[in-house]
């Protein structure tokens, strides 16, 4: 399958779901866009890989994890973003120690910020890119007002597909688990602890 490599090119806000954001990835060569919704620990780690002139008091996770690599002489040489199932991107850190090969899986969010501190290049499949790409119509006197505004709208219509009920007394414990499952696979744990809790009171009444 072909690999199309992606630079980062920005992050934007949610307003609609606080602690979210979007993070945008363009093809190197090529109009197409990829956006991935992102957690605001995970959207720090990579804002602050790409502002060069922030440096951190004390090492930041990711910062940590490069470290300790470095020490063991094992450095990341790409990362692959392979998969897509539900709206769930799966990524694949591929590391070398030694001239020996390891693949390691990763969120996609820390897979980019460790791609990102080893100056590693971020590749996707063509397939996973016209599946879940898009190309905007940009105007040329104005592309990036264009693009804030299908970052924004795309956001909020992320964010909606992926928001609580209000209530979650009448819903069933079958669909309490199904919705469990969805939150655990975006990584969203503290609406599964809330749907956790919910099928434990169940279970005591």
């Amino acid at each position: 399958m072909k690999l199309i490599q992606l630079d980062i090119k920005g992050i934007s806000y949610s307003e609609t779901q606080s602690g979210t954001y979007a993070l945008i990835l363009s093809e190197t060569k090529g109009d197409r866009k990829l956006p991935i919704v992102i957690g605001g620990f995970e959207a720090q780690a990579i804002a602050i890989a790409l502002d060069k002139d922030i440096k951190p008091a004390r090492p930041l996770t990711h910062d940590l994890f490069k470290a300790f690599a470095q020490r063991f002489e094992i450095i990341v040489k790409q990362v692959i973003i392979h998969k897509l199932v539900d709206g769930v991107f799966y990524s694949s850190l591929i590391c070398e120690q030694n001239k020996i090969e390891e693949i390691i899986d990763a969120r996609t969010s820390d897979a980019i910020a460790m791609a990102l501190r080893f100056n590693a290049p971020i590749y996707t499949y063509d397939s996973i890119l016209t599946h879940a790409g898009f190309t905007s119509t940009v105007p040329p006197d104005n592309p990036k007002e264009e693009d804030q505004a299908w970052t924004k709208e795309w956001t909020e219509a992320a964010a909606k597909k992926t928001e609580l009920p209000n209530s979650l007394k009448h819903i069933s414990i079958s669909k309490l688990k199904t919705l469990l499952k969805k939150f655990v696979a975006a990584e969203d744990y503290e609406k599964a602890a809330i749907i956790r809790d919910e099928l434990g009171r169940r279970k005591t009444d």
